[in-house]
């Protein structure tokens, strides 16, 4: 994957909040960060927390290595105050980008960070590969991040996909009624392509 140091530096109620790509030394503290955001106790602190829905991992740094290492793949980091708060994962398909690994940390969650973040990996995708939409999967029981989602400019398809029941690489479910559904944002006007 190709480098690009810090692409954004904004201040925001005296925090300053700057973005890089990561490298392979990054691995191990995104794990930490993902799974402090999604599982177990400490992503009760926030909001985005699946600790009721899911067990174990919900990433490793094997996977988190492969998207660093991967042509079109890139994992957007965000530092406030120069310490790693949040993350977020974007690969490229053709003209499309999928946004995933979005993750900020439970104690911050609310402040905004999750905003810039989203905004900077929409910028990157329209702005250096020219992709013209974004897409992600999203838990279809999770209201709350869905509704964010949607005041961000995502809408739903109405394409679902299985949740990979049995794949251990991506948690262990506590409930048997897990469904993704897809949710699309234009990322340029028809003017604009």
């Amino acid at each position: 994957a190709e480098y690009m140091g810090t692409a954004l530096i904004m201040a925001t109620d005296s925090t300053t909040v700057s973005f890089r790509l990561a490298a392979e030394a990054d691995a191990d503290a995104i794990v930490a960060l993902v799974t402090s955001a999604y599982r177990g106790d400490a992503s009760r602190a926030g909001w985005t927390t699946e600790a009721e829905l899911l067990d174990g991992q919900r990433t490793n740094p094997e996977m988190v290595l492969e998207e660093i290492r991967s042509e079109g793949h890139r994992i957007i980091l965000a530092h406030r105050d120069g310490v790693l708060a949040g993350c977020c994962n974007i690969v490229r398909e053709s003209d499309v980008c999928h946004f995933g690994m979005f993750a900020v940390d439970p104690k911050i969650q609310g402040g905004g960070l999750g905003k810039l973040l989203m905004a900077e990996a929409e910028r990157q995708a329209r702005e250096d590969w020219g992709c013209v939409a974004m897409e992600m999967t999203v838990i279809d029981c999770r209201t709350e991040l869905i509704a964010f989602y949607k005041r961000r400019g995502y809408a739903a398809t109405g394409i679902k996909k299985p949740f990979p029941y049995g794949d251990s690489r991506f948690g262990e479910p506590k409930v048997d009624t897990l469904c993704f559904e897809v949710y699309v944002k234009p990322l340029c006007s028809i003017e604009g392509i």
